[in-house]
Order: structure tokens, then sequence, then C-alpha cells
């Protein structure tokens, strides 16, 4: 059995990984120096390192000899490639840099053993992973450890952040070895909406957004694909859905979508897709007339008719084709049924029911949920959908929150799952929303009961597009969107109460996304301000 000592918050606890016994005990860094800070973002679960420098071998490699996992489809290859890309992009190097340098000061690469074969990503996963960095004079390789390839992937994102340019050698170096480092996500979703009705965002564009995701292990892109003012996605089953773009050059194809989804499953990042019914959806009547309940009268659509929910279905159908994950979200929110209670032919309908307007909502999204659960779907909904009928609901549905707090209490209560995105903390779009407040957020505040704690199955920040397009997503995104990913992947007990010690890291983070091409804004001031005066970027 081999004993790890690492180094932790002064507290003493026990993990095990395989055969690997790690024992966590003092400060981090604490026998380094006062002045050595722990620059990985989101801080993982147990850490520990030294003080020394290995230097990257000019033929830095991946070995994989000994993992059950084959890598046929070239995941773990790919992520590799993509990290040494990302450390090396940075500067220009030329030649054989490190040929001349003692060997023992020389990192040769990474060796990485996956212990599962299945590359299936879904939900509830196994994320964690063990990594160690040996120390001057010790092996010559990383040694990488994961249950699955999507943990490993998060193991070779926070070797990447070990390692920097050394001006004096004009080499890159991994700093403060040896490492070790055990780590696992807190919540099993991580997620980030993106909103390309309001403006359309061009496929490279939402792929660097899926990129810049990894780097601080978000795990779900939540994709509210269509609303009031367009319908940019290609429906086979109803091909004249997407009449509702706002032109024909600002669409996405199944050829697109499914590309999104492809690229977003390789970097470990489930895509969730959202169908918001029955608000929000007066664009679906330009290429289908008869889903308004009148021309004057756009929205929400006609509960009345079954052409109505074939549509639905229509769509569900062609998604079960392309998205993947196995939660669909269903909105529900802001429902205004006055389109219904004053269009006459759909006052007798609801005549003949004995529905007034709300009796009618809870009737359309209950109707959504079996068509998406026939699709093989669980269901999310934004939370009127708890607050108004909340007993009505499938007991396969989570309600996402986004009105504010309390409501994750109540939902976790009556037994359903819960997704937090309380707009007074998450929403993107609020640009006097400061990073501070992202991280504060705590998505289990007031629920203490373990089973109900269990229920909430992580939290969402939210990028709503009406003020933003593809000028301007990314600083509106980062540094804050950052604040929030460490308080979903990290511990509690390692999350840190004193924001002055955290500000600090954040700044050495944003910088580093500037450095892999992120155009993330200064952690100082508001969403997506910019920089004040010159200055540094660690000081911004």
């Amino acid at each position: 059995m081999m004993v790890v000592a690492a180094d932790l918050l002064g507290k003493t606890a026990f993990w095990g990984i395989g055969f690997c016994l790690i024992v966590v005990s003092a400060a981090a860094g604490a026998s380094n120096g006062a002045n050595e800070r722990l620059n990985i973002w989101p801080m993982p679960k147990s850490v520990s390192h030294g003080h020394h420098s290995l230097y990257l071998s000019d033929g830095f490699e991946l070995k994989t000899d000994g993992s059950t996992y084959l890598d046929g489809s070239g995941i773990l290859k790919d992520a590799f490639s993509r990290m040494v890309e990302v450390i090396r992009g940075t500067h220009a190097v030329d030649g054989n840099v490190v040929a001349g340098f003692n060997q023992s000061h020389v990192l040769k690469g990474v060796h990485v053993v996956v212990l599962s074969a299945n590359e299936e990503l879904q939900h509830g996963i196994d994320e964690s992973y063990h990594l160690t960095v040996p120390d001057i004079g010790s092996s010559l390789y990383a040694y990488l450890r994961a249950q699955t390839v999507y943990g490993a992937l998060h193991g070779l994102q926070t070797f990447s952040q070990m390692c920097q340019f050394n001006f004096t050698s004009r080499a890159f170096e991994v700093h403060q070895v040896p490492w070790t480092v055990l780590d696992q996500p807190r919540f099993a979703y991580r997620g980030l909406l993106i909103d390309t009705a309001r403006h359309y965002l061009p496929l490279p564009v939402i792929k660097k957004v899926i990129d810049s995701m990894t780097y601080s292990k978000l795990n779900v892109l939540h994709w509210h694909i269509v609303d009031t003012q367009s319908f940019p996605l290609e429906i086979p089953s109803y091909p004249k859905l997407w009449d509702g773009a706002y032109s024909s050059s600002e669409r996405y194809t199944v050829g697109d979508a499914t590309e999104i989804v492809r690229y977003a499953q390789r970097r470990g990042i489930n895509v969730l897709a959202e169908l918001d019914v029955p608000g929000h959806a007066q664009s679906w009547g330009v290429g289908y007339p008869k889903l308004w309940p009148s021309k004057d009268c756009q929205q929400p659509l006609d509960v009345s008719s079954d052409f109505t929910f074939k549509v639905i279905n229509g769509i569900l159908s062609d998604f079960g084709k392309i998205f993947k994950y196995k939660f669909v979200h269903l909105g529900g929110d802001e429902v205004n049924t006055t389109c219904w209670t004053s269009t006459p032919r759909i006052q007798k309908w609801l005549k003949t029911r004995r529905f007034d307007g709300q009796q009618a909502y809870q009737y359309f999204v209950l109707r959504a949920q079996k068509i998406a659960l026939s699709h093989g779907y669980e269901i999310i909904n934004w939370e009127e959908t708890f607050n108004n009928f909340g007993s009505k609901l499938s007991r396969k549905t989570v309600v996402h929150n986004w009105l504010g707090g309390g409501v994750a209490q109540q939902v976790v209560a009556a037994g359903l799952r819960c997704i937090v995105s309380n707009q007074d903390k998450w929403y993107l779009d609020h640009l006097d929303a400061t990073w501070d407040g992202f991280y504060s957020n705590e998505p289990l505040a007031n629920i203490t009961q373990p089973k109900q704690q269990a229920l909430v199955l992580g939290g969402e920040v939210c990028m709503w597009g009406e003020n933003i397009d593809a000028s301007d997503i990314e600083q509106t995104i980062w540094p804050r969107a950052a604040a929030a990913a460490e308080r979903l992947w990290t511990s509690p007990e390692n999350l840190a109460n004193d924001l002055s010690k955290v500000g600090g890291r954040l700044a050495h983070f944003r910088c580093l996304l500037n450095q892999r091409g992120v155009a993330a804004a200064p952690v100082s001031g508001y969403g997506r301000d910019a920089p004040d005066e010159p200055g540094s970027c660690h000081l911004q």
C-alpha cells in the first residue's frame, strides 16, 4: 500500500482511491514558504505541493499502458494534445530547449491510467482523479489515475495550471513539485446557460465557450435554443419552424447541433437542450401560424389544439437523435394566459373543460411532460411550475430555481430535485453582479438534512442573450462564472470564507484565461468592465 501525506487547511481526513491512501494534515504549502500561493482553480479536494521545479521535455508525451481504457475514439489523446497546446501556446520556443538540462530535472510526460472502458457521458458519472507529479530525481513521469476518461480530462486541466514559462531558461516548467492531488466534484451538475434566440451565436463562438468551460471544470452547457424572438434550429419533422429565425444565415442545421454535442462530449460536457413551452414561443408561429392562439395574440402556444402537442412531440423526437443527455428542459416560465382567455375559440375550449387560465397552464405543462417522458427524457422545468402546481409535476421533474432564494428548500422538502440559478447571484446578464456574490452563493443554503441535500443536483450560471452576442459573450461570462464554478466543484471545507484570499487566485485564473485566448474581463469592477488604467493583469 502506498501512503502519501498531503497538506490541507489544518484538518485530518482519509480518502481511498484504488490501493492508495491519502492522509491529509497541516496547512497547504505551509512548509514551502508563506509567499507561495496555490494557483489552481477550482481548488481541489486534497492537495499538497513542494517548492522545486521540473522542466517539460521537448518531447513531452502521453503514456497509457496498464489502462483498461483503450481510447479508441481518441478522447484522451486529443485532450492531451490540447493541454500541451494551451501550455506551450503562451510563448514561442525554438529548438530543443531542455536537451542539455540535467535529466533528473526533466519531466518526460504524463502516465494516465483510466479504469473504466466506458466512454458514455451522463449525469452523475465519476469525475474524480488522482494526480501526482514527482520531485527532482524521482520518476520521470507524472501519474494520473481516474475511474473514467472524463475524470482524467479534469486531471489534465489541473496539471496544465501547474505549468508556466521560465523566462531565464526559456523552457516550460512544472513549479512547486512534488504535487499530490486527489480531487472530485462536490456537485454532479455544474452548468452554464447560453441563449441563441436573443442573439445568434455562430458555431465557432459556441465551441470557444465550451473550451473555456473546461478550464474551470463546468460540465453542462444549457442551450436555450429558441424563444419569442427567433427559432434558429432545423427540425426535420416540422421544417418550417426555422422560418422563425432572424435570417436565413442565422440558423443551426441538424449537423451543426450534432457537432456541438459531439464537440462538448469529447471535452466532458453534456448539452442540455431547452424547449421553452408554452410561453416564450411566438417565433414558432412564423412557420406554423396555427400554433398561435390568433394572428393578433401570438403566445403562449395554443393550448386547445392537438397540433401544438404534435409539434412538441416531433421536436422532442428529433431532439432524441441529437441530444444524448438524459434531461430535457421544458421551460414553463413567465406564462401569461391572456391570449387563451381572450380568444373566443379557446375560451370555448376552456369552458368545456371548466378550466381557467391557471388550470390550462397546468394542463399544458403536464401534457408536455408526458410527451418528454415518452421519449425517455427526465424533465427540467423553471420554478414557476413548482410554485403553481408542484404536487402535480412528474416525480422525474427537476425544478430549476431562478427567481430568488428559498425555493430550493421548498423543492427538496417536497421530494423533488433542484438546480440553483437564483438571478440575484448567478445571472451573468446582471452586469452589476460582482464575482464575490457569485462565489458566496451557496446552493445548499438552509438545507441541512443529507437526504434533501442530495436532491440538489448542483447549479448553473445563466448568460441570457438580450445584450450579448459574439462580440462580448466571453468577457460577460468570465471570470464571474469561474467564481461559481469553484463553489460547485470544491468541498465546503476548502472554500474560502475570507474573500480577500480568493481574489488573487481568481485574478491569476483570469490572466490564465487571457493567455489561452479567452477574453475574460478584469476581476475588479462589474461584469465585462474594461481595465481602469494601465497595469498588470494580476492587479486588475
